[in-house]
Order: structure tokens, then sequence, then C-alpha cells
């Protein structure tokens, strides 16, 4: 059994992390580095930097930022916001990210993927997927640009296309149960684990370790949360404590 990961989500905006419900009504959560650190003594398994306005404000994720964190961090770090091309993604390696998440540019621009897997590797390319559900039945469909535009397209469907063309594992929010403290979507976590082999980072709405259980269980590979730490509701270790006692394989 491969171990479960535990991925704490730095949302970035003008150099503070911030912290909403379905990506609006931010709040600030604190300075990214002290946080960095933080969630790396915890125990947690690698991290996610999203700078959530890049995409907005027309440029890239703040490389800068992205240089700092590398230096003070051991654990991988995924960055994200704004990525439009292969050189922004080379900018952002260069500066020491692990992996870079796209969105609204894949989704734009598809064939996005296909160079960037074949330039860097699937091992570097995430696909960012944000959903919304539609109705009340089973389906759900792509939203980009932080949420502000819905675009039709099949969520699922759009995760098959994105594993053919490359990515290497796809970082899944459900829009609908961002911030909430709801827990995560997991209708939505076992309709995309059904239908494609790459792992997924479940996002959107964790508050406590059983809601990382339950994603476990519906199919994520790894799980992501923001607001249960940011605000010290709980710590990384204590959830791995307790995923542990509930029988998920956990990195120690």
């Amino acid at each position: 059994m491969l171990s479960k990961r535990i991925i704490p989500c730095l949302d970035l905006r003008d150099d503070r992390v911030v912290k909403g419900v379905s990506f609006c009504s931010l709040r600030d959560a604190g300075d990214p580095l002290s946080l960095a650190k933080l969630y790396q003594d915890q125990g947690a398994d690698e991290l996610v930097l999203l700078d959530i306005s890049a995409t907005a404000e027309g440029r890239t994720a703040c490389a800068t930022t992205v240089g700092t964190l590398r230096e003070q961090l051991a654990i991988p770090l995924t960055v994200g916001g704004g990525v439009q091309s292969l050189q922004d993604v080379q900018r952002l390696l260069g500066k020491g990210a692990d992996k870079v998440a796209v969105n609204s540019a894949a989704v734009r621009n598809p064939d996005l993927v296909d160079a960037l897997s074949g330039r860097f590797g699937s091992q570097c390319t995430v696909l960012a997927l944000d959903a919304a559900r539609r109705g009340q039945v089973c389906s759900w469909e792509v939203v980009i640009r932080s949420g502000e535009e819905r675009t039709g397209l099949d969520a699922v469907v759009w995760a098959r296309e994105a594993e053919a063309r490359g990515a290497g594992e796809i970082l899944l929010t459900s829009w609908d149960r961002d911030g909430s403290g709801q827990g995560y979507d997991l209708e939505l976590i076992a309709a995309l684990a059904g239908e494609v082999r790459i792992p997924i980072i479940a996002s959107g709405g964790a508050r406590t370790a059983e809601h990382l259980r339950a994603a476990c269980a519906a199919g994520a590979d790894a799980v992501l949360l923001a607001s249960a730490l940011h605000f010290a509701e709980t710590t990384v270790h204590e959830l791995k404590s307790a995923l542990s006692t509930a029988g998920i394989e956990v990195r120690t």
C-alpha cells in the first residue's frame, strides 16, 4: 500500500497567505515562509503554493517567493498561478519548484499539457482542476480564473484528456466545498478516481482527520488542506497520527 500524503496549501495574494470560501471572502492567514517552515516541521509531505491573483493580473506566480521558500524547505514544492508557457514553467523550476500546476491556460489550450509533459516530464506536470457541481446529479463542470468563469467542460472528461496528454497528477478542488470545513466532495473524488490512473490530490473542504480518511477511502492518493492548519485548528502531526490509528498508511 502506498502511503497517503498530507499537503498543506498556501494561497498567495500580495505576498501574504490568504484563505476564503469558494475562492471568495479572503482573509489573511499569515506569512508564507513562516507557515511553510512550520508545516515542514510538523511533518508535511509536500507543499503547494498557489498565487491566486496571478491569472487575473496577467502574470506568473511570484518566482522570488518560490526561491525564498526553496532556500528553507527540503520537502517537494508544487507551484501554480498564471502559468501560460514553457518559459513560465522553466522560470519556476529554476527557482526551485519541483512540480508546476496549470489550470486556466491548459483549459484554453490543452496542447499546453502535451508541451509541458514532453519538455519537463509527467512527474513535473500537475493539472489543477477546479470543479463545480451541476445541479444535484453527480456531474461537475470545470471552472477557471479562481472560479469566476464556468467553462461547460465536464470535469471527468477533462481529467481523462489531461492524463492522456501527459499530466502526471491532478490537484482536484471542489469549488462548492472550498473553505467550508464540511469535508471533501467524496462523489467528485470517486468519479475521477474511477476514470484516471494518475494520482489525485483531494482539495476543498477539509477540517478533520475523518474528512481526510474519507477522501482516501474515496480514491484520493493525497489530501490537501489549508484553513484548519492556518488557523491552528489542528496540525499535520495530529492528522497523521489520527489517520494511522484509522489504518491509513502515512509517511512518518
